[in-house]
């Protein structure tokens, strides 16, 4: 170390350039002994990691904070397990939570990537249902008003259905159906919005051929009859000359209570 010294003269106080020696010179192993890794949770408060946890026992730390909610701590005992163990054992179930954690913080676009990559490492593993249904509900999530984009809708709708496809019997299978049927709705009050649109802007057979569309495509929503009405008016020459208040649906998409109480179930399903 005199050596060294010689080399690299400094004065006592100087902290800094004695790590960037530790480091340099085969320090590392007494560094992460030496300083703990702090992160903060959701709830503001911080949180010492210990860099040298097996992979076992992230696992399970992880898995304590997942239960519970902590989603922004469990994720980065996950994230430690891939970064320092990727081939062990606690891998795989590490990826899958990462994903659960990230969906239920609403990082829905994030949750899509690491449930697509989970997918395509393994292929056959028995969880595969359950991300595939949880990819749809990514896409689900992201539908907002009839009024935008809609392509959260279709990309659900497409992955539940292969979801049926695939796994007639899985026990996502119900659930999926029940979403397409929403998903379907919101589909078909979007059209709805668009002949509104037309109507309101005297476009009348812009909003007659959309009218066709929608009842074509959504014969079996709710919206179908007065997309009828509305139809039936306009080829007979008489549009609502009035405000269109009462003949719009309310613009929010429908109410997702009835939707969501199964939610926290499915998302352990695989733990």
């Amino acid at each position: 170390m005199g050596s060294l010294i010689k080399l690299f003269p400094f004065r006592c106080g100087s902290s800094v350039l004695l790590v960037l020696l530790i480091l340099t010179f085969g320090g590392c192993a007494d560094l992460k002994r030496t300083f703990n890794v702090t992160s903060i949770d959701e709830e503001g408060n911080e949180v010492k990691k210990d860099l040298e946890m097996p992979s076992k026992t992230l696992l399970m730390k992880g898995m304590d904070d997942y239960n519970v909610g902590k989603y922004f701590t469990a994720i980065e005992f996950f994230e430690e397990i891939l970064n320092r163990y990727p081939f062990s054992p606690e891998a795989p179930l590490a990826e899958l939570k990462a994903a659960d954690c990230s969906y239920h913080l609403e990082r829905y676009a994030e949750a899509l990537v690491l449930y697509e990559e989970f997918e395509n490492r393994h292929p056959t593993n028995e969880s595969i249902p359950y991300v595939l249904y949880q990819r749809a509900m990514c896409n689900y999530k992201q539908m907002d008003r009839v009024d935008r984009d809609t392509t959260g809708a279709v990309k659900s709708i497409a992955l539940f259905k292969q979801l049926l496809r695939a796994y007639p019997d899985s026990p996502y299978s119900a659930e999926a159906r029940t979403r397409i049927a929403t998903a379907t709705e919101f589909l078909a009050n979007h059209e709805y919005f668009v002949v509104e649109y037309y109507v309101r802007t005297q476009k009348y057979d812009q909003a007659i051929i959309r009218s066709r569309y929608l009842l074509a495509m959504y014969p079996d929503t709710e919206i179908a009859v007065k997309a009828s009405e509305m139809l039936a008016r306009l080829e007979a020459g008489n549009p609502p000359r009035s405000p269109l208040t009462s003949w719009l649906p309310k613009l929010n998409l429908p109410s997702w209570n009835i939707f969501n109480q199964n939610d926290a179930a499915n998302s352990t399903a695989a733990d």
